[in-house]
């Protein structure tokens, strides 16, 4: 790949127009990028702005021949999109990591990727500690427990549906405990740090749950607690929610911009 490289979208909603945005004022130095944005003809969301080419089917998007697909519009793009993307030969960012709690589908894309010779990059998102958890893959009687605790507003919908009157709410009410795999496709637009910590360590059926609905914060809290036989890790992580979507944190956007920065980086850390 030479510069400037073409960086395709799925999706401008919160997290896509924000990571445009981050990387659209980069200064001299940076990678010098042409964008690209797959989204809906019916979508409501404002539309990208004319420096974007837009397409409105992944067949126009494939054929601008991107260098790199970041998906931020949710788990059914990624099982109705990526796997021909992958086959294309064009690596992809993949923030809706839930999705690949599904078995059935990571095992589908695996084996797209494999065939397109591309990369699946799940970016750390709203947290850290992924290269902790990595380290730790091999290793005997690792313990990993993650608490997701946010403010009302992140799960107002979740909680009129069990029947909770969110404004009523006075105290944190848990709401699942469990598995990352339940978790992850119980709550698909809350829960993508829960199946990237598995995805990260010690996988799905390894990696403990709590989803806190706390009307005292506003903050979205993460917390990460690691027991393992080679040492210990207690990592919390207090993020701003992000302005236009109390669901996700404002660091997102950033964790993603940072991940197109190292694929077109000769120099990464970490």
């Amino acid at each position: 790949m030479t510069p400037p490289y073409r960086c395709a979208l799925i999706g401008f909603g919160t997290i896509a127009s924000a990571v445009h945005g981050i990387l659209s004022q980069e200064p001299s130095g940076s990678p010098d990028l042409h964008w690209g944005a797959l989204v809906r003809p019916s979508s409501t969301r404002a539309r990208p702005p004319a420096a974007i080419t837009v397409f409105d089917t992944p067949e126009a998007l494939l054929a601008w021949k991107p260098d790199l697909v970041i998906e931020a519009a949710g788990q059914t793009a990624v099982r109705t999109l990526a796997p021909a993307i992958l086959e294309a030969g064009v690596n992809m960012i993949i923030t809706s990591a839930g999705a690949l709690a599904d078995p059935d589908l990571y095992q589908r894309l695996d084996q797209a990727a494999r065939q397109g010779k591309s990369r699946i990059i799940i970016p750390s998102g709203a947290v850290g500690t992924l290269d902790y958890l990595n380290a730790l893959q091999g290793t005997q009687n690792v313990h990993v427990v993650y608490e997701s605790r946010k403010p009302v507003a992140a799960w107002r919908q979740e909680l009129i549906t069990l029947g909770h009157d969110p404004d009523a709410l006075t105290g944190p009410l848990q709401l699942f405990e469990g598995y990352a795999s339940e978790a992850a496709l119980r709550y698909p637009q809350n829960l993508n740090v829960a199946a990237t910590l598995a995805l990260a360590g010690m996988g799905m059926q390894a990696t403990r749950v709590r989803v806190v609905a706390d009307p005292g914060l506003a903050e979205n809290q993460h917390r990460i607690q690691v027991n393992s036989p080679i040492g210990t890790l207690d990592a919390l992580f207090q993020n701003t929610p992000a302005a236009n979507n109390p669901k996700t944190s404002a660091i997102v956007a950033h964790s993603v911009a940072q991940a197109v920065r190292r694929q077109f980086s000769h120099f990464t850390i970490g």
